[in-house]
């Protein structure tokens, strides 16, 4: 055999890779592995975990800041960010309040809730997409713009006196312990995994992702679908704050505070690149479970708050630096 042909041969794998094996070794399986570990140890750390009412109140922790997850991930994979989606929450918030007091009925609440966070991610959209300006510091300079309207309209005040019927979007159950805010996310995950994973659209989202100038150049409408994302971002954001107002059955102007770094670590647990270009609606899903169930457990053993938000903090960095360790690693022994 000559050398020339020997060049020319493919090499055979011994093992080619399945989908079963592809599906235990991904982040997927190992955010499982993880989630199944912090629930046994909440169990044990906590006579009242194992309760039906109070695995029900643990679904309230990360429902509201997973839907805004869900979009967020799609932004993120398409290259951009979205900081100000806490305060779009207190913004929508406040107008919600703002309608109580003129005597406006449940329905339109809740138009008024979800139009305003559509409006807010439009805003953010065309500031990006059309004066060409880094998402991260339109929305920086957004997230300090819509908490401060509401800060100018509230002060230190609250709206109270929302209808009865209105309380049943955050507080409400569809069956026994299974609570309309589960339902609702565990349905927008179907949709948001439908819509990233089995469409065309999701794939120019990773395209644009992995490299906008090469999608462009390939007749993708690179602006149009990045305004897309900061609207439906905005929207996840203006439900988020229908279900929040309702739970709590108040508006202040602090609502929501700190959401948005919850809602990108969720997103980054998840599996999602945050350079963009990589990351699954599944992985998202299954980080949101895990916020809640750390948040819940610490909770329950009476941890105060402001270690809470240490931990979410310290939590973002791990998970943000582990991935460029290991291909540092990687490369170095190769």
């Amino acid at each position: 055999m000559t050398s020339d042909t020997a060049n020319t041969l493919q090499r055979i794998p011994d093992r080619l890779d399945t989908p079963f094996r592809n599906a235990l070794f991904s982040w997927e399986m190992l955010l499982v592995i993880v989630a199944l570990a912090i629930f046994i140890i909440n169990s044990f750390a906590s006579p009242y975990f194992l309760n039906a009412w109070s695995l029900s109140d643990l679904t309230f922790n990360f429902t509201e800041k997973g839907l805004i997850a869900l979009a967020m991930a799609l932004l993120i994979i398409s290259g951009e960010i979205d900081l100000s989606v806490a305060a779009i929450i207190a913004l929508a918030s406040t107008m919600m309040g703002m309608a109580v007091q003129a005597g406006a009925d449940t329905p339109l609440l809740v138009l008024i809730g979800v139009g305003v966070g559509l409006l807010c991610g439009a805003f953010n959209g065309l500031l990006v997409t059309r004066l060409g300006l880094p998402s991260i510091v339109v929305t920086i300079g957004t997230m300090s713009l819509f908490r401060g309207i509401a800060y100018i309209i509230l002060g230190d005040e609250a709206y109270k006196g929302y209808p009865s019927s209105f309380a049943f979007f955050g507080q409400g159950y569809v069956w026994w312990v299974i609570s309309f805010e589960l339902v609702l996310f565990l349905a927008a995950a179907i949709v948001f995994w439908f819509l990233l994973h089995r469409t065309s659209f999701g794939r120019t989202v990773y395209a644009i992702g992995n490299n906008p100038v090469a999608a462009a150049f390939s007749g993708i409408r690179v602006e149009r679908v990045k305004f897309i994302l900061f609207c439906l971002t905005g929207l996840m954001a203006g439900i988020a704050s229908v279900l929040l107002t309702s739970r709590l059955a108040s508006t202040r102007p602090s609502i929501a505070y700190g959401y948005e770094l919850e809602v990108i670590t969720m997103v980054v647990l998840g599996g999602v690149a945050i350079l963009g270009g990589a990351g699954s609606i599944p992985g998202v899903v299954l980080a949101a479970f895990i916020m809640g169930l750390v948040t819940f457990g610490l909770g329950l053993v009476n941890v105060p708050g402001i270690v809470m938000s240490i931990f979410t903090g310290l939590l973002l960095i791990v998970v943000i630096a582990l991935p460029i360790i290991w291909n540092r690693i990687r490369h170095k022994s190769a």
